[in-house]
């Protein structure tokens, strides 16, 4: 998205001190699901979280881990291939930044890995499934779980 580029580049410190909670917002739904926008109250809290302690003022330094997602791919990725723990990837498939094609993506790369137990794509929700649509990710966790139980 441009606010994480603008955030990356040397300009950072100062696009930072330009968010306003209004852009915020717009950003927000942005990236949500187009059936499930952010609720006015999830958009204060999440205001009220990117604030506290002055973290607004440190957005430029939190964006950081966008270039070391490049970094360390290869030993991220690996370490979810090789993992003995049981990997669920619960996904909402409308999210501009990591949905279906990131998915499908996960799909190719673990597909042949013995912890790779399953993929839940949540057709409408956005890059926040969690807080559109808590229960059906609750549901899908909870199926997971009894899935190893049954193993």
């Amino acid at each position: 998205m441009l606010i994480q580029k603008l955030l990356l580049s040397p300009l950072g410190p100062f696009v930072s001190k330009l968010i306003t909670k209004r852009k915020f917002a717009d950003n927000l739904r942005r990236i949500f699901g187009p059936n499930t926008p952010p609720t006015p109250e999830v958009v204060d809290s999440l205001w009220q979280l990117l604030n506290h302690n002055n973290g607004l003022a440190v957005m430029h330094k939190l964006i950081d881990y966008i270039p070391q997602r490049q970094q360390h791919r290869e030993r991220w990725v690996e370490a979810i291939i090789e993992s003995n723990v049981p990997v669920k990837l619960i996904n909402g498939s409308k999210d501009p930044i990591s949905g279906q094609h990131m998915a499908q993506r996960y799909r190719q790369l673990i597909s042949n890995a013995s912890n790779a137990n399953d993929v839940t794509e949540l057709a409408e929700l956005g890059h926040y499934p969690q807080l559109e649509d808590a229960e059906a990710v609750t549901t899908a966790y909870l199926q997971f779980r009894d899935s190893l139980n049954q193993s």
